[in-house]
């Protein structure tokens, strides 16, 4: 079998990255994944990837010239770095705006031949956030720097490794009221993660340079219709419950003193706006790779573990559907 160029990760341990790894892998490219911490991630990394077709690469730090040693190896770079809240001061923007502008400026001095960039969708109406506002700084910063990449929008990414479904059902098997922010009518366009990593597939297959893309899925889910859809598929009732924005402001300040916060200040503010296209842009349908997995027919794949008898209610679940 023919071998396919040598892609370079970086965020290779989430789930897109993930997901990336067995796709990629498993049509004979060789994948290059970097971690921070070989030891605690590596083994997970590895489950991911066909034989031989990995490389795990640990960096100690971000600099020009670590970075420089693994483009030699690499003729494309994907980008999936990223945080939903900060631990340090700045850290938005050391990780959204100053690591992808440096990425995309070795990208372009050793000639690569794609770059392809993570950034979020429906973030440029929501200036009063610190997560919007550097991730629009990061797409400039890798337009400017190389003109020809590509820079990916999705909207809520969703699988059983993401950290946005799972902790809905983890919270809506324990709390006997659901808090609704904002009314519950911030609409969202979901993604599965396998679609995601489709469409970065096809852009790699593709060739595609140059451009911006939004990545959507097949509906248009309202964050209330998301919960009541979630509470279905795990079997339980609650009332929901539309917060008042001077207790969400509350909420959201204990919540964001946890370790890993269920909700920050500047969460909150992002929740103000729709995640849907802005039609500025083409979409992944545009560029004729389809999304087609709703959202209820793949959380009931994994719901069950939130619902009463675990593993056991799965065949119950399969029956309702």
């Amino acid at each position: 079998m023919k071998i396919q160029d040598s892609i370079l990760i970086f965020g290779s341990s989430g789930q897109i990255g993930k997901s990336l790894i067995r796709k990629f892998t498993k049509n004979n490219y060789r994948v290059i994944a970097v971690t921070r911490s070989i030891h605690r991630k590596g083994f997970q990394i590895k489950t991911q990837s066909n034989y031989g077709y990995l490389e795990l690469e640990e960096i100690s730090s971000f600099s020009e010239e670590n970075i420089s040693k693994l483009m030699d190896r690499s003729s494309i770079c994907i980008n999936l770095i990223g945080i939903l809240f900060e631990k340090k001061e700045n850290q938005f923007n050391l990780i959204h705006s100053d690591l992808p502008s440096l990425l995309s400026k070795v990208s372009l001095k050793k000639s690569l031949k794609q770059f392809i960039h993570l950034s979020a969708l429906g973030i440029e109406t929501a200036t009063d956030s610190n997560y919007a506002m550097s991730k629009l700084e990061g797409e400039r910063k890798v337009r400017q720097n190389f003109p020809s990449s590509v820079i990916l929008k999705p909207s809520l990414v969703y699988s059983v490794d993401d950290n946005f479904t799972t902790n809905l059902m983890s919270l809506l098997n324990i709390l006997p009221v659901m808090p609704l922010y904002y009314n519950g009518d911030t609409k969202f366009t979901p993604i599965h993660v396998s679609d995601l990593t489709n469409i970065i597939f096809e852009i790699v297959q593709k060739k595609i340079t140059g451009e911006t893309i939004e990545c959507i899925g097949p509906q248009v889910l309202t964050f209330k219709e998301i919960i009541i859809k979630i509470l279905k598929s795990i079997n339980k009732k609650r009332l929901l419950f539309p917060m008042p924005l001077i207790l969400a402001k509350l909420n959201a300040k204990l919540f964001q003193l946890m370790p890993k916060p269920l909700l920050t200040m500047d969460q909150l503010k992002l929740l103000k706006y729709d995640n849907i296209i802005s039609k500025k842009y083409k979409t992944n349908f545009d560029i004729n790779v389809d999304a087609i997995k709703k959202f209820e027919d793949e959380i009931n794949l994994y719901s069950y573990n939130w619902s009463s008898g675990g593993q056991f209610s799965k065949k119950r679940i399969d029956k309702n559907n």
